[in-house]
């Protein structure tokens, strides 16, 4: 009890103590995936192998076949693999931030029981996001071996894909959280995958280029924020991405990922304060 009387649970704390409390978050999910990580072996490392082969070289044989000029010049393989990237990434990010976080108080009560140690609900909310982030970059690094063995890695920049994939990732995880802590029933969850991550896998510029579009759903393309993901990570991977451009797509998600964590915070104290 003493212990918990040294950590307020409202208000503001120092930052370094914040940290503190936030790691110990991360480090309670970090227990769980120690104990679980075998389950994820498939999904993680010959699933996007067996994905890409099917797509790049199944699909791209006959996407090739029939010219690439407006694809830009590039092999399918090379076009599709770093949307891939992107998509894999904003599917682990949703994939963590709603089951998993609906689950930590309705099924296996993580949440619940961290309201009884001296952490926050903002830290509980910021350590659990961390470990999202850890699951996305883990993915995202993985697949871009991948693609780097499959020769689909055409430019020394796309190491920097891999951070623009986190991003991506990240700009869907903490909306998705804070939203997920709030619901009373995970039907939501369904709806969310059905008409939001599906079309968005096939009208943000995924598989083929938004120039096939009508121009309506062009635009609205262009708003999406898979679509700045798949640009920033196809950019980086072929070696045409611009400053300009690429500092566009960044800022779009990165405000997107900083509006997640401030309606986060909310969200959790909201539901989890006590």
């Amino acid at each position: 009890m003493a212990q918990a009387m040294a950590f307020p649970r409202r208000g503001a704390v120092p930052g370094e103590l914040a940290l503190a409390l936030a790691l110990r978050g991360f480090r309670c999910w970090l227990t769980v995936y120690r104990r679980t990580w075998r389950s994820n072996v498939f999904s993680s490392v010959l699933g996007p192998a067996f994905y890409l082969g099917a797509m790049g070289f199944g699909l791209g044989s006959l996407v090739d076949a029939h010219g690439t000029a407006s694809l830009g010049g590039v092999s399918y393989l090379d076009f599709v693999a770093p949307a891939i990237l992107a998509f894999g990434a904003m599917n682990t990010g949703m994939g963590q931030a709603s089951f998993p976080v609906f689950g930590s108080i309705k099924w296996n009560k993580i949440y619940i029981a961290a309201q009884a140690s001296p952490l926050r609900p903002a830290d509980i909310f910021r350590g659990h996001l961390a470990f999202m982030v850890m699951r996305i970059t883990m993915n995202a690094a993985v697949f871009l071996c991948v693609m780097a063995a499959f020769g689909a890695v055409r430019s020394a920049w796309a190491v920097l894909a891999l951070p623009a994939a986190v991003l991506t990732g990240l700009a869907f995880a903490a909306p998705v959280a804070a939203w997920a802590v709030t619901l009373k029933q995970e039907m939501g969850f369904i709806y969310m995958f059905r008409f939001g991550m599906i079309p968005l896998m096939l009208f943000s510029g995924t598989f083929f280029p938004l120039s096939q579009l009508p121009g309506w759903l062009r635009l609205a393309a262009y708003a999406t924020p898979l679509w700045h993901g798949v640009a920033l990570c196809r950019g980086f991977s072929l070696g045409t991405a611009t400053a300009g451009g690429s500092l566009l797509h960044v800022a779009y998600l990165a405000a997107l990922a900083a509006v997640g964590i401030v309606i986060g915070a909310r969200t959790y104290r909201r539901r989890l304060y006590v």
